[in-house]
């Protein structure tokens, strides 16, 4: 613990006389960062600079409000869902989230508001269809339902071979 400062010296005066005894114990010799430019010295201005700093250090993510945190997972969802392999993995996407969306709708925590109506699966899928149909095969040509249930590729078709029955 540092002393008090004494009656009727200066500030300024016992300040500078720490720094100097610091200096001669060699105190600041060797300090990380000792030579190296400040970092983001010509950055704006941030109040919160040392909050972000801190949780870049401890590696943890930021910490959102729920409806925020939800907004972030609808668009990353939805960029998934855009590259997703078949229709199916589309709706198996979608859903979890609309149940959310639906669950924000009924009961909005405090804060923002979502702002996001539940997502239309049907145009979503549709939408995907859309920019996978360079892909399709024979779905783009027309051939609709079971076979093309899995998004735009085919079903492969089993080849029933007959079973000989041994007599005997």
């Amino acid at each position: 613990m540092t002393e008090r400062k004494p009656p009727g010296l200066s500030f300024e005066s016992w300040v500078d006389r720490q720094i100097r005894e610091a200096e001669q114990r060699g105190d600041f010799a060797h300090l990380p960062g000792a030579g190296k430019p400040l970092p983001n010295l010509n950055a704006p201005y941030d109040e919160l600079w040392w909050i972000k700093q801190k949780m870049a250090q401890e590696g943890s993510a930021a910490i959102l409000h729920p409806t925020l945190a939800l907004r972030k997972e609808i668009e990353d969802v939805l960029a998934k869902a855009a590259r997703a392999p078949y229709e199916r993995r589309v709706r198996e996407l979608l859903e979890p989230v609309n149940e959310k969306i639906a669950a924000n709708l009924r009961t909005p925590p405090p804060g923002p508001p979502l702002g996001r109506p539940l997502i239309d699966i049907d145009e979503a899928v549709a939408e995907w269809r859309q920019a996978h149909d360079k892909d399709t095969g024979d779905c783009e040509k027309g051939r609709a339902g079971r076979d093309c249930e899995d998004g735009g590729r085919p079903r492969r078709r089993r080849l029933r071979i007959p079973r000989l029955r041994r007599h005997g």
